[in-house]
């Protein structure tokens, strides 16, 4: 609802619809994966399947678990290839993309996998999985924000990057990588939502979002400058901020690595220049140079637009300043919580020289460079693309498409071919149940049958037959009407009085009914009528050999406990009634019989409507 905010906007209400389904679908998967995990750990409370970590490795559904909660985090926090909903969510208002999609909502799959990282980051599958998908959106998230010229557009994928920085720390798993994936969260809460408003802000004095057609503001909008350059100075990793401990510790974390240190090195340093690029794009671009034509009556926005920013940019300054003395407590209790055990989370402005700070200098120097060249360097054709934007559109459109075509299948207005849907769903459900179960049985003994018995029964079956082979349709219904009739015959004959009341009730009012409909329709003849009484036949046999196969096996079968033992001592002392039938029915189910007399009642009333329907003009009134 957020994204589709502006509902009047084509856009926005698409994207909010691809948000929804790309994060509902990873939220079906994550659902699934919980669930496994939960099998595995033999408990649902998340301190007790942390605690299990080993029982959970030696179980058959630990990699299957591991995957779909993968899928459902990478889909939540935007990792490629499922990237492409996050930059089109940006059509939301800025405050939204400021809170939820930059420092909160798009963080829930990164939270998750922190927080299971004790219970999954043994299995084999851990590290590589989320190490490679991390990575690839690390670096390729940050090029492609080198590439887009839409303010926002530029934030989102940064976003993107950070996200799969902090995937990419998390799968690497050991003590310094999960204390600069706490420490990166936090910097980059604290920049990007800061960054957030700031283009909020200019889009709304100037009109537009095109860093093209911006430049020059910090004259007309001092204020939203300077929130953006202490916000872009932690982004691009500058000391003393907090972001630029965030980049130190992502090199160290890199550099601890057990295996393939120097790719994973130097996957983070052009990650680290990339980011110092987009940090000087959106903090200078706007704001230096000359002011073009269509900005020149720009003014600072309200103070409720420039103070969330400033006070953000300097929470980021003076946390970095801080981090000595508070890193423990905020840092420090999250990175613990994520290892499941206590780590050493002391962050230091000066950890002295090392290849770490030769690594932040590096960035630095190779940052502001390619800063200069920014404009060729986004000339080359590499892109991270829209990943799997193409196969969602494919696979959105084939759904509806496909959902057209079964509807007018299904849906083509035929009383008979939604019956016959019906009879064929519940004789494949009833067969498919007791093949699966081996419920087939055959009564071991055989009531003996009387004389009249035998007479009623083929007196239904001829009835039926009837109703099947005749051409007439008032013929059919009466012979369906005897059939019910005999049916009710059989109830008294077996001593259910009540039960056969109420079945004379429910044919005589269907008798009604139909007579009263089925004069007014016309009469269907040739081929495609055949075809249908032969497609009915088959309906027919297979529903009735489903309900027979299913009686004959409950019939075979003893319950151990007879519920009929029950409802007769409980009759009279209970029910204050001596005919059992009649308090099953009043009292034991009264809600059930309440049911009944309302289904009933609604049929008597449309009889009654159909028999006061008269002809009008050609037409039924």
């Amino acid at each position: 609802m957020l994204i589709g905010f502006k509902h009047s906007d084509e856009s926005s209400r698409d994207s909010a619809l691809q948000a929804l389904i790309v994060t509902g679908a990873g939220g079906l998967a994550l659902l699934g994966g919980l669930v496994m995990l939960a099998i595995a750990a033999d408990s649902w409370q998340i301190s007790e399947i942390i605690q299990r970590a080993g029982l959970i490795a030696e179980h058959a559904l630990a990699i299957p678990a591991l995957v779909l909660i993968a899928i459902g985090a990478f889909t939540k926090s935007a990792q490629a290839p499922f990237h492409f909903w996050l930059p089109n969510a940006m059509s939301a208002p800025t405050p939204v993309s400021a809170y939820l999609h930059s420092a909160t909502m798009v963080k829930a799959g990164v939270f998750l996998l922190a927080r299971l990282h004790p219970a999954l980051g043994d299995l084999w599958l851990w590290t590589p999985l989320l190490v490679t998908v991390g990575g690839v959106t690390m670096v390729g998230a940050a090029w492609q924000a080198l590439r887009e010229t839409d303010l926002k557009a530029v934030l989102a994928y940064s976003t993107i990057s950070a996200l799969g920085t902090l995937v990419f720390l998390i799968g690497l798993g050991h003590p310094s990588a999960i204390k600069a994936a706490v420490t990166f969260l936090f910097a980059h809460a604290l920049y990007k939502g800061a960054l957030f408003m700031v283009a909020g802000t200019v889009d709304h004095e100037t009109g537009t979002r095109d860093m093209r057609r911006l430049g020059g503001l910090r004259r007309a909008m001092p204020l939203s400058a300077l929130a953006a350059g202490l916000a872009a100075i932690s982004m691009a990793g500058l000391p003393p901020t907090l972001g630029y401990l965030g980049k130190e510790t992502l090199f160290a974390a890199t550099l601890d690595a057990d295996g393939w240190a120097a790719l994973l090195t130097a996957a983070a340093v052009i990650t680290a220049i990339l980011s110092f690029v987009v940090s000087g794009m959106v903090s200078l671009g706007p704001f230096s140079g000359s002011s073009p034509s269509s900005t020149e009556q720009v003014h600072e926005g309200h103070f409720s637009m420039w103070v969330p920013p400033v006070l953000l940019g300097v929470v980021g300054l003076v946390v970095g300043l801080a981090s000595q003395w508070i890193g423990v407590e905020t840092i420090g209790a999250a990175s613990n919580a994520i290892a499941g055990s206590s780590i050493k989370t002391k962050l230091e402005l000066w950890p002295g020289f090392g290849t770490v700070l030769a690594l932040s200098v590096t960035a630095i120097i190779a940052g502001a460079g390619a800063y200069v060249i920014r404009d060729r360097l986004a000339q080359i054709p590499l892109s991270l693309g829209s990943g799997g934007a193409g196969v969602f559109q494919m696979l959105n459109q084939g759904l509806l498409s496909g959902s057209v075509n079964l509807t007018n299948r299904i849906q083509n207005g035929q009383m008979s071919r939604y019956i016959s849907i019906v009879i064929i769903f519940a004789a494949t459900l009833i067969f498919t149940a007791m093949f699966v179960k081996e419920a087939w049985r055959w009564p071991d003994e055989t009531l003996s049958i009387r004389p009249y018995e035998v007479l009623v029964s083929v007196g239904v079956l001829l009835a039926a037959g009837m109703a099947a082979v005749t051409r007439s349709r008032l013929r059919s219904i009466a012979a369906l009407g005897a059939s019910g009739y005999g049916v009710a015959t059989l109830f008294v004959i077996y001593g259910a009085p009540d039960l056969a009341m109420t079945q004379i009730l429910v044919e005589t009012l269907t008798v009604l009914l139909l007579v009263s409909v089925f004069r007014f329709l016309p009469f269907q003849a040739g081929s495609d009528q055949r075809r249908r009484k032969k497609r009915n036949v088959i309906v027919a046999i297979a529903g009735g050999a489903a309900v027979s196969a299913a009686a004959l096996s409950a019939v075979a079968v003893t319950p151990q406990n007879s519920i009929s033992n029950f409802f007769r001592a409980a009759s009279k002392p209970e029910a204050q009634g001596s005919n059992v039938v009649n308090t099953i029915l009043v009292d034991f189910r009264a809600i059930d019989t309440l049911g009944e007399i309302a289904v009933l009642a609604a049929a008597a009333i449309g009889v009654i409507a159909l028999l006061r329907l008269k002809r009008r003009g050609g037409t039924n009134a």
